[in-house]
């Protein structure tokens, strides 16, 4: 199974960020993150700045925001937290107006904070969200090796890549054996069942993993992985 075969990340297109390079998005991405972590939380005009580039570059990506914003549900627990700063934290009280007429009262260090947090981070996770969309695994390894990252590394990369799929449908298989004996998995009564299932997912995983590596140094794998594409 190839690597691009199942990313459910990436979005197929032609576009100009489509086609440049790999490492150079990989550098893009980098400096636009260190810059953003960098920013003033109060540097309001700043933020704006950043996420006018960063709309700027999905528009010449042609990659649709409505791909983009249900996978960065994935930030939705440090939002929670951030939502919560202005509450748990420290300093002068400022009072915000809610519909209705009432007014809470919250810190106004952690409501500056909690700003600051939700605003990097979303910055961060499109921006990470449109590297994604715009290329494909396999290139992200490729550009990760140009830029000589450690090949070790590298390689974990790629097998998890490889086979993320592969365990998801093992875990998929085991959750509807589960329902199909009558277990629910979401039911907190068969959360045992549930722990039981991943341990044998665990082990099942760490024996096919056993068995690859096997294959592998069956076929001359001296710790570093062929180029294909070089070969090619």
């Amino acid at each position: 199974m190839g690597a691009g075969h199942g990313h459910r990340l990436h979005f197929h297109g032609h576009s100009v960020v489509h086609r440049a390079p790999a490492h150079l998005k990989i550098l893009a991405l980098l400096a636009f993150v260190l810059v953003v972590v960098a920013t003033p939380r109060d540097w309001y005009a700043a933020y704006a700045v950043h996420l006018a580039i960063l709309l700027g570059v999905v528009a010449a990506s042609r990659v649709p925001l409505g791909y983009l914003l249900p996978r960065m549900v994935i930030e939705v627990p440090f939002l929670l937290f951030a939502a919560l700063i202005p509450f748990i934290a420290e300093g002068p009280q400022v009072a915000v107006a809610l519909p209705g007429g009432w007014e809470l009262s919250v810190s106004e260090p952690g409501l500056l904070a909690a700003w600051g947090l939700a605003a990097k981070g979303t910055l961060g996770v499109l921006a990470s969200l449109t590297l994604a969309a715009t290329t494909e695994p396999d290139a992200v390894l490729r550009g990760l090796q140009r830029l000589r990252m450690p090949e070790l590394l590298v390689q974990i990369m790629a097998f998890m890549v490889r086979y993320l799929d592969v365990v998801t449908a093992d875990l998929g298989r085991m959750l509807t054996a589960m329902r199909s004996r009558g277990a629910d998995p979401r039911s907190p009564r068969h959360w045992p069942a549930l722990a039981r299932t991943l341990g044998a997912l665990f082990v099942r995983s760490y024996e096919r993993g056993e068995r690859v590596h096997l294959a592998m140094l069956s076929r001359g794998y001296d710790g570093r992985l062929p180029d294909v594409e070089g070969a090619r």
